[in-house]
C-alpha cells in the first residue's frame, strides 16, 4: 500500500488486502472508523487501483469502491459508497454518492475551512 505517514487510519477502517498494492492515501488524509477502502472487485475479477488526494476525510462508514480515484481536499460523508471519480475540493454524500458541495477548501485530516 502506499500511504503517506501524515495519513490517519482509524483502527475500524479496512483497506482491501486482496490487492493492497492498489491502494493510494496522500498527506494528511483521515479514514473514520468503519471506512472500507477496495481496490478489487470479486464478481467482475477486476484488480484496479484506487487513490485518494490530499488532505481528505473518509467518513464513517463510507465505501470507496475499486478503481475510484478522488482528489484532493475532498471530504466524504459518513455512510457514502463512492463508485465513481471525484474532482478535487468537493464534498461528496449518499449511495451512489453525488456532489453535494463545490469549491471546498481543508486542512490537515479534510478538516474544511471558512465552512459556512
Amino acid at each position: 500500500m502506499d500511504i503517506s505517514r501524515t495519513t490517519r487510519i482509524s483502527f475500524g477502517a479496512k483497506l482491501d488486502k486482496t490487492n493492497p498494492k492498489g491502494i493510494h492515501i496522500g498527506e494528511e488524509c483521515a479514514v473514520a472508523s468503519g471506512a472500507i477502502i477496495l481496490s478489487h472487485d470479486f464478481c467482475k475479477n477486476i484488480h484496479a487501483d484506487t487513490y485518494i488526494g490530499a488532505r481528505c476525510l473518509i467518513g464513517v462508514n463510507s465505501i470507496i469502491m475499486c478503481g475510484v480515484r478522488i482528489g484532493d481536499n475532498c471530504v466524504i460523508g459518513a455512510g457514502a459508497i463512492v463508485t465513481k471519480d471525484a474532482p478535487p475540493n468537493c464534498m461528496l454524500a449518499g449511495n451512489p454518492a453525488k456532489i453535494i458541495r463545490k469549491g471546498i477548501n481543508t486542512t490537515k485530516f479534510g478538516q474544511l475551512v471558512n465552512h459556512e
